[in-house]
């Protein structure tokens, strides 16, 4: 796990410094060794950061050649099947190292592009091939690691931050970033706060020509649907194969590993799953609290000592969230109304003396754990109602039903709006002080593949759920907390198998009625009922109690009626959250 930068601008005469600039902005994501490559003949500068799990040696260390020195690698993630994939290319290709990385430099030596859907894990990598004169960027299939980039006719620019762009202080802002914010509560792919910086698109790779900058994208993963799965029993048995054998290769590490353990379904079925097809004693971790609403500390109890594992819970109070302000605004590369669990997790993971950590993020959006995917009979009834009555829920007092009013799209994003939504169109042209009309023009530049709206309601939700959500602020929240604690985080639950498996099996198989019942049912052996026979509570934190609205110094107060708002009660934390952190 580390950072990665990259430029090729024939413009720039002084490469070393711009690498090393964008590349030490993201020091907390690589404390273990700083490296750069340079090719001055085309005006080519790699840049990396290394957070050592695999092959703690100086060996692993970035930029790496290939043994034959024409291909040069910056990469970020890793690669839980490096192993076969190294007795596989070990008669091709003459290994040096025992890191991942090499073993990705082996498999595009012999396959090119076409080694991408080879890799199980997570990435985010440059390879420069100086025979092709080419540059590649590509990015795993689930989107778990992030890598942004700028292209124009003379310059091209990368990096595993947008605060490596913002380094160099020649983006603007792009003007429009507070709508998205605002509705999504993130900013949904492909915007950024930055003019002309995006992301790759999950399943991508880019080729760009180094002399030319002429660039082709290809698709090397996408989502299937087709239902090839029927029969109960045999989906519960794949199920339990695949995932036990996904958490097995996730436990792959040459540094202390350890697990999230919150006590709900998700972290406690792989912290059981760990515990049989692991090979040492288990390290987990859990956040606890004063207030008995939210600590979930008796489950997470349950679990512990089950697999007696080495358990570390650690207390979080009010105090130590106001004085960690400071430091989650400066964490967040982009901004969200959600993360701070995340920020805590990591950050006493890190007290632990743990590199990386197991995570049960994706349950809920590939096997029906949310609220949402029970919503369909409401929202086909909702979406028959003529479009200007829709628009028109607006204007009703209660916030929870203003978001009815997405419903007037139509479309799987108008979905996905009504369910997660934070400010109708007319309440974020208040706050910005613009049209609604703006607003409302600026959020259809955000769609989703014309398949996703011929989906069963349950398929298009887990889709939504997966893409917009999890990917836009579940993935990029993970990534840049954990970072920011030199923390590794691992999601068994997004190995590509088992999204493949889960996308096939038929949908009333998979959702029927009881949130991820099939994940359940395919562990009910060793899953204890006191786990999932009870109301899911997610990992949430006391906020609304913690910060009352007059908490709020790290913060810019453009409009006293949103703060008076909260104070009365009139609105929830997670919306005036995402107000302050527009305005921060």
């Amino acid at each position: 796990m580390c950072r990665i930068a990259g430029i090729i601008d024939k413009q720039n005469i002084n490469l070393a410094h711009t690498i090393a600039e964008m590349r030490d902005s993201m020091a907390h994501g690589g404390p273990d060794h700083a490296g750069i490559y340079t090719d001055d003949a085309v005006r080519l500068a790699l840049g990396h950061r290394r957070l050592s799990i695999i092959d703690l040696s100086e060996n692993g260390n970035q930029p790496m050649q290939s043994n034959d020195g024409k291909l040069i690698i910056a990469f970020n993630g890793e690669i839980y099947n490096f192993r076969e994939l190294r007795d596989e290319l070990k008669d091709f290709y003459s290994f040096h190292t025992h890191s991942d990385t090499e073993v990705i430099l082996a498999a595009y030596t012999k396959w090119g592009v076409r080694c991408f859907p080879k890799l199980k894990g997570m990435f985010a990598l440059a390879l420069y091939d100086l025979q092709k004169g080419e540059i590649v960027l590509a990015r795993d299939p689930s989107g778990i690691k992030p890598l942004y980039y700028s292209i124009t006719g003379d310059s091209l620019y990368f990096a595993s931050e947008v605060r490596a762009f913002k380094a160099l202080k020649k983006w603007p802002e792009r003007k429009d970033w507070k709508i998205y914010f605002l509705t999504y509560g993130f900013l949904p792919e492909p915007v950024t706060t930055l003019e002309g910086v995006q992301p790759l698109e999950r399943g991508k790779c880019m080729v760009v020509n180094v002399h030319t900058l002429a660039s082709k994208k290809e698709t090397y993963w996408q989502d299937d649907y087709s239902i090839t799965i029927h029969n109960r029993d045999e989906a519960l048995n794949k199920v339990r194969t695949t995932l036990d054998d996904a958490v097995k290769r996730h436990l792959i590490s040459d540094a202390p590993i350890g697990l999230f353990l919150s006590g709900g379904i998700d972290s406690s079925l792989l912290t059981l799953i760990a515990d049989k097809v692991g090979t040492s004693k288990l390290h987990t971790l859990s956040i606890v609290f004063d207030d008995a609403t939210y600590s979930e500390e008796a489950y997470q109890n349950i679990i512990a000592q089950k697999v007696n594992s080495d358990h570390k819970a650690f207390r979080l109070t009010k105090e130590l969230y106001l004085e960690a302000m400071p430091d989650i605004l400066n964490a967040m590369d982009q901004p969200t109304s959600d993360g701070v669990n995340t920020y805590f997790i990591c950050k006493f993971a890190k007290e632990y003396g743990l590199k990386a950590v197991l995570s049960g993020l994706g349950a809920d959006e590939l096997f029906g754990g949310y609220a949402s995917f029970s919503r369909g009979g409401m929202v086909n009834k909702l979406k028959n109602i003529p479009a200007a009555l829709l628009n028109a829920t607006e204007y009703l007092p209660q916030d929870k039903y203003k978001k009815i009013s997405f419903l007037s799209r139509k479309d799987a994003v108008g979905n996905y709006l009504f369910n997660r939504g934070y400010f109708s169109t007319i309440e974020t042209a208040q706050v910005l002080g613009t049209s609604s009309k703006e607003v409302s023009d600026k959020l259809k530049e955000i769609c989703v593949p014309g398949f996703v709206n011929e989906l069963c309601y349950e398929n298009q939700t887990s889709y939504l759920e997966r893409s917009l959500y999890m990917q836009g602020q579940l993935l990029k929240d993970t990534d840049m907390m954990s970072m920011w604690h030199s923390i590794e985080v691992r999601v068994p639950f997004l190995d590509v198998e088992l999204v493949q498996l889960a996308n096939h099996i038929s949908e009333d198989i998979k959702f029927n009625g009881r949130p991820k019942s099939l994940l359940v049912d395919a562990y009910a052996d060793i899953l204890p009922r006191e786990i999932w026979d009870r109301k899911k509570q997610g990992f949430v934190f006391p906020f609304q109690a913690w910060m009352n609205g007059k908490e709020t110094s790290s913060f810019h107060i453009a409009n006293k009626k949103m703060t008076d708002k909260y104070q009365a009660g009139k609105l929830n934390w997670s919306r005036y959250w995402t107000y302050l952190i527009a305005n921060a």
